[in-house]
């Protein structure tokens, strides 16, 4: 044969076998993906509480009954938030990770396994963590060296139940940089973990509007997330973080009309911030509404051929109507089940949660929120 024929004949054997390895990624991808239907974020533990990550405190924040109770009420899967910064203070173990804030994570990813839960592994710094990745080209090698640790440490596990999600929220506003930090992270992992699925987002706060800036990964084992809180006047009523004028909101309806907001908008003193809380009723949130957001999400996921993820949906109880919430969680819940689209509400025990707990009791389950998720009441 011709050397030229030869050649060609090399590169297109070459062309076909990469296509085969991408079609067969996509495929796992969208048979793990149903893994993740009904989630729940397992959040404040080992994650956002920079304060204390003692054994002390980790063991008896949420424990093997509160894992075996998320089993029970119908969750498939949990969302496992770790900060990195004690998995990397040393005393280190031979891989480089801090041993005893591993073993304690080992326990619980081993747990909910037991459970027959699967975890989304979710690397979940603090904001200085990402000012750091975001601005300096070093760090971004050590976040790269971070996930090629802990995903080496998971890789023995069942990669049908053991997902690896690359940075919640990273708060990178240039897509772009967000996007060839995500690529090399990915390919970290990869290496390091060849069967695992991996989830990827968008720059920001992982919004859907931050999805749609992206092109997919080389890596076609990806599953894509985004969070939805919209709107916040809504969600985040009473929060003391986000904007300073939520913190005077409470009881504020959803749906709204015109009627029903009339007394809430009192409750904001400044001018410019209340003419900012009527666009909520302004811009009719309701069912209708969130659908059509979603449906933007699901575009996106069918034009690019990949599976999607929400990993973050809920509204702050402290201060929200209980119906209200009802209503929002479950319009949120079936928009993204009409798509297509699997969910894990934010979450289990914290100001968004789904039970009430006390370090060390057993969970009291509020039962409305079960019932709004579509889940088995107790």
């Amino acid at each position: 044969m011709p050397l030229g024929r030869s050649v060609a004949f090399f590169l297109l054997f070459v062309s076909s076998m990469f296509g085969q390895d991408r079609a067969a990624g996509l495929q796992t991808a969208q048979t793990r993906a149903q893994h993740l239907k009904h989630g729940i974020n397992a959040s404040e533990w080992f994650a956002q509480s920079a304060s204390d990550y003692s054994a002390a405190r980790t063991n008896r924040y949420t424990d093997d009954a509160d894992i075996a109770l998320m089993a029970k009420l119908g969750f498939d899967s949990v969302r496992l938030s770790i900060d990195p910064a004690p998995l990397e203070r040393f005393p280190q173990d031979k891989e480089g990770l801090n041993a005893d804030f591993t073993a304690r994570l080992d326990h619980e990813v081993d747990t909910m396994l037991a459970n027959k839960l699967a975890v989304q592994i979710d690397i979940h710094p603090e904001s200085d963590y990402k000012l750091k990745v975001r601005n300096n080209n070093a760090d971004v090698e050590r976040f790269t060296m971070l996930w090629r640790k802990l995903a080496a440490h998971y890789a023995g596990r069942n990669p049908e139940l053991i997902f690896f999600e690359i940075m919640n929220e990273p708060e990178v506003s240039d897509g772009y940089r967000w996007a060839g930090i995500q690529a090399r992270a990915a390919a970290a992992i990869r290496e390091a973990a060849p069967q695992n699925t991996i989830i990827a987002a968008g720059p920001n706060y992982s919004g859907i509007a931050d999805l749609l800036t992206q092109h997919p990964l080389p890596d076609r084992n990806v599953i894509y997330n985004f969070h939805f809180y919209e709107p916040h006047e809504f969600t985040h009523q009473g929060a003391g973080w986000g904007q300073p004028w939520w913190s005077y909101t409470h009881g504020v309806p959803y749906p709204a009309t015109e009627s029903s907001m009339a007394e809430a908008i009192k409750q904001v003193p400044d001018a410019r911030d209340r003419y900012d809380f009527e666009h909520y009723w302004l811009d009719h949130w309701d069912g209708h509404r969130i659908r059509l957001q979603i449906d933007a999400a699901a575009a996106w996921g069918k034009a690019n051929g990949v599976p999607l993820l929400c990993n973050e949906f809920g509204a702050y109880r402290r201060a929200t109507d209980p119906a209200s919430r009802m209503n929002w969680i479950h319009d949120v819940r079936t928009a993204l089940e009409a798509d297509g689209i699997g969910w894990t509400m934010w979450d289990y025990r914290g100001g968004f949660g789904v039970v009430y707990k006390q370090d060390g009791q057993p969970a009291k389950v509020d039962p409305a929120v079960v019932e709004a998720l579509g889940l088995k009441k107790q």
